[in-house]
């Protein structure tokens, strides 16, 4: 089966760990990840996000031992628009989050206008950080939480401390 999923992935974080094991469970590996352009344009909040190179190097480095695990192969290419990958008519499977679920459902009506056969869509559940909430790149950015969905300090100092 060929999966595919898309994202910015900066900073990739245990939601993400979640995505990428469930898609190489169920095959060979399509990663979109959103160039320089696309990036700003797909946040909900305005934040730095690092530049693509980076952030491909970071999620490459996530992808490999799991593609090794489960004796798989797998890709990263550059998305420039938001439906990427996911409407050419080699893939059979769509790793989506909840929220993301509905951009799945509009795929999969372009990738029917061209005459493909829709694709799986898998929904994979958020990971809650210890505060209850999701866990999310612009949490972490924020200081909020680390990649693993642990409280940081707050400005007074209370709290967890981070990891070194």
């Amino acid at each position: 089966m060929n999966v595919a999923l898309g994202g910015t992935f900066d900073p990739v974080h245990d939601g993400h760990r979640k995505l990428f094991e469930r898609a190489f469970e169920l095959g060979d590996v399509t990663v979109g990840l959103t160039s320089d352009e696309l990036a700003p344009k797909t946040r909900h909040v305005e934040r730095y996000v690092r530049p693509y190179d980076r952030r491909k190097r970071d999620l490459e480095a996530e992808l490999e031992p799991r593609a090794e695990k489960h004796d798989r192969e797998f890709a990263v290419r550059e998305l420039t628009e938001p439906t990427g990958i996911a409407v050419e008519p080699e893939f059979d499977a769509l790793i989506v989050s909840p929220e993301t679920k509905a951009g799945g459902e509009r795929i999969n009506e372009i990738r029917r206008e061209h005459g493909h056969d829709p694709l799986e869509l898998v929904v994979v559940d958020h990971v809650q950080a210890e505060d209850g909430e999701r866990i999310s790149s612009t949490r972490i950015v924020a200081g909020e939480i680390d990649e693993h969905g642990n409280r940081t300090p707050d400005r007074e100092g209370r709290g967890a401390t981070r990891p070194e």
